[in-house]
């Protein structure tokens, strides 16, 4: 008895699972659905002409009804039509702009200043491109200065390294009295010395370029900073026979990082003793202004052409003056980079044979 009872419920069942599966299909194929929609049309137009012809007997009223309904109807086919009309333009002004975007050409905007959809859409999608170009502009540069970078280090390192070795194999292969062992080895010791240098201010660029150096910024006084600064270059100084000066009120204070600021002007009070001949004068002179405090260093050294005032800022720059003088040309492309990094600037005066001044604005 139980048997019979559940064959019926299991093809019932099978039957349910069957139609289900067959309306599924039916919703879910495209091309079927414009014609499900037409046949719902028939029958309803169907539906509405036998209520008009059955329930409302006289005629001008029956066709005023019809005649309106067929207006909505137009009407809505009409706003369809427009929608429909409206999307497909929306659809193919994306994918011109995909296309544009995919190769790498910018796009044109059909309606920029519009409030529509597409020019949304346009809009973002041009703001997306230009991030990402922009982030392809960085790579690329990142990639050219790391291989600048790498060159120039290797130009650089080149002469100290092929200098040790050979005079390393001169020590080896040949019997020197002790005089010239010691001569021999004080030069190696110059250029260990020089390499040392080189490879430091390498480290310093290389942290200024890729940004990961820390700023201290603090409200100090200036003199510690200049004081600071001087003493790195007093020894060669006092050597070469050349006055060193400073003038700065004790009251002075400006925002800044006292090791990296004294590493910059200490860069470039380098540099004026280096270029002034013997017997000259280096002088530091601080004017606060009202929003910047300017830093002047002053020397009578051989001076800079007009023409150079950008190029020695630039990297590894060595003008035909002082190409014969010690130096790897970074002091003050690293000076440059340290104080715009603090909102500041740099600018140069200079008369050939008489002296240059470099000025430094800190912020006040």
């Amino acid at each position: 008895m139980n048997e019979t009872n559940e064959q019926p419920k299991k093809s019932l069942s099978a039957g349910f699972q069957k139609g289900r599966g067959f309306v599924r299909s039916f919703l879910h194929n495209p091309s079927l659905i414009p014609a499900l929609f037409l046949l719902a049309a028939v029958c309803l137009a169907a539906v509405l002409l036998w209520l008009l012809w059955t329930f409302v007997p006289r005629a001008p009223v029956r066709w005023g009804i019809l005649s309106s309904c067929t207006g909505l109807c137009a009407l809505a086919g009409l706003w369809v039509y427009r929608q429909r009309r409206q999307t497909d333009r929306f659809a193919d002004e994306l994918c011109e702009t995909l296309d544009a975007l995919l190769s790498d050409q910018r796009p044109r905007l059909s309606h920029p200043y519009d409030d529509s959809l597409a020019s949304r859409v346009q809009g973002k999608l041009m703001q997306y491109y230009e991030f990402a170009n922009e982030g392809r502009l960085q790579s690329r540069r990142d990639k050219e200065t790391i291989q600048g970078l790498v060159s120039d280090i290797s130009h650089q390192v080149k002469t100290p390294i092929a200098n040790i070795r050979m005079f390393a194999e001169i020590l080896q292969k040949h019997n020197l009295s002790d005089e010239q062992r010691n001569t021999f080895f004080s030069t190696m010791t110059e250029q260990i010395d020089k390499l040392d240098f080189l490879l430091q201010s390498l480290i310093k660029m290389s942290r200024l370029e890729t940004g990961t150096f820390v700023l201290h910024m603090s409200e100090r006084r200036l003199n510690d900073t200049i004081a600071r600064a001087m003493s790195t270059v007093w020894t060669k100084a006092e050597q070469k026979g050349i006055c060193l000066s400073a003038d700065c009120a004790d009251d002075v204070s400006v925002q800044h990082d006292p090791r990296w600021t004294a590493e910059a002007l200490g860069n470039i009070l380098d540099n004026a003793v280096k270029y002034t001949p013997e017997g000259g004068s280096v002088s530091v002179s601080v004017r606060p202004w009202q929003f910047y405090t300017r830093i002047d260093i002053t020397d009578t050294g051989i001076g800079i052409p007009e023409e150079h005032y950008h190029d020695v800022f630039r990297r590894f720059y060595r003008g035909e003056e002082a190409a014969a003088m010690e130096g790897v040309g970074l002091g003050l492309y690293l000076a440059n980079g340290i104080i715009t990094r603090q909102k500041g600037y740099i600018s140069v005066a200079s008369k050939v044979g008489k002296g240059t001044t470099f000025s430094i604005y800190l912020l006040s």
